[in-house]
């Protein structure tokens, strides 16, 4: 391993470089402990793997659906889905991408989850409960506890894999319910109760009985709130990557372009921004990664699964700490107040990165402050 975790007094974890970095290299790799697609991105249609979450329809496949129309896609070589390894769970309706993550999600936590689909089972009742609670644009999902608790009930060293679990849950129970608070937003938070009832009727609770209290819900929603990462893969989007990395002629490659732009824009009319499937996963060594404001790296998912990369976006020196950003694109853009308020809601720390330090003589105002002022 080329990086290593390192715990400072005041900052906690983080992961330093141990040797150099150039920029779009990747830093390392690293598989999820567990990951789940989003609820509602499962139940519109978005066909993935239930293990790594690896698209289950062909490029062209996925284009006809989120386009609404009937396409054929050029150099079709560059589609990678093999349809022809697609199997099922042999006891319940999920499907998997391959064998290998059949015996994956057994062996570690499906085994326990496994049932029927009939409507009235613990787990639907809870995943139906959360679907009310967590419209679209999704940010997380509830069975992603359901998973990260049968992988400790399958364990076959249950203590460690406790222990594993609780490295993640670091606040205290104060924090820990305005996170859960948060996560679920004022209008839904009294569904909490609801939500901690059907996850215990749900999950058996031999061993675990402290994170199946109502605190120890409390700690497990905080943890999904803080530590997960989501997940995005797409059939169209890799076929697209790989076709614009053909060598073509440029009448070929302005002829592609435009076909590719008049596609998106199709499928944009018909099923707006979503165009993934949709994820969630807790990674270990990923979570120990810091939030700066000028991250100087990355996460992107490059084999079209749940197995992360940390790409670097600047030349990165040995001991340097590698840092990503907790927040999205647009909000990286405004002002120093309101990244700090983003965080500080969501994450409850104040940001001392560089970039915050040295915008600290900004005004105290939000962005949309700012921009009322200035209009």
């Amino acid at each position: 391993m080329d990086v290593e975790v390192r715990h400072d007094l005041f900052k906690g974890k983080g992961v330093y470089a141990k040797k150099p970095f150039l920029k779009d290299s990747i830093i390392f790799q690293e598989d999820p402990l567990v990951s789940c697609q989003l609820s509602w991105n499962a139940a519109y249609g978005y066909l993935a793997c239930d293990h790594c979450l690896r698209p289950l329809e062909t490029a062209q496949e996925n284009a006809g659906r989120l386009s609404g129309q009937l396409v054929e896609l050029p150099y079709p070589e560059c589609c990678t889905i093999d349809k022809s390894k697609i199997t099922k769970c042999p006891y319940c309706p999920v499907n998997y991408c391959s064998e290998e993550c059949k015996m994956e999600a057994f062996d570690h936590y499906h085994k326990m989850l496994c049932h029927e689909i009939n409507g009235s089972h613990p787990l639907e009742q809870l995943n139906e409960a959360w679907k009310k609670v967590h419209y679209p644009p999704e940010t997380n999902s509830i069975m992603l506890i359901a998973r990260l608790l049968s992988r400790i009930q399958q364990a076959s060293n249950k203590e460690d894999t406790i222990a594993q679990t609780l490295e993640f849950c670091h606040t205290t129970t104060d924090k820990s319910k305005n996170l859960a608070h948060k996560l679920l937003g004022e209008k839904f938070v009294n569904q909490i109760y609801t939500l901690h009832g059907l996850l215990v009727a749900a999950i058996p609770n031999e061993g675990i009985e402290h994170l199946l209290t109502f605190d120890g819900f409390l700690s497990l929603l905080a943890l999904i709130g803080t530590n997960t990462q989501g997940v995005g893969t797409s059939a169209i989007a890799n076929w697209a990557t790989k076709a614009e990395n053909l060598s073509l002629e440029t009448k070929d490659k302005e002829v592609f372009d435009s076909f590719l732009d008049q596609l998106y824009q199709q499928m944009e009319e018909n099923v707006g921004d979503f165009l993934n499937n949709e994820g969630v996963a807790l990674y270990r060594l990923q979570s120990c990664c810091n939030h700066s404001c000028d991250p100087n790296a990355v996460v992107k998912f490059m084999n079209n699964n749940h197995r992360l990369s940390l790409v670097a976006l600047k030349d990165i020196e040995e001991g340097e700490e590698i840092c990503i950003s907790y927040l999205d694109d647009c909000v990286l853009t405004k002002s120093r107040h309101s990244r700090c308020k983003e965080l500080m809601n969501n994450y409850l720390f104040v940001c001392r990165c560089d970039r915050c330090n040295n915008e600290s003589d900004q005004p105290d105002e939000t962005s949309e402050e700012d921009d009322s002022m200035s209009d």
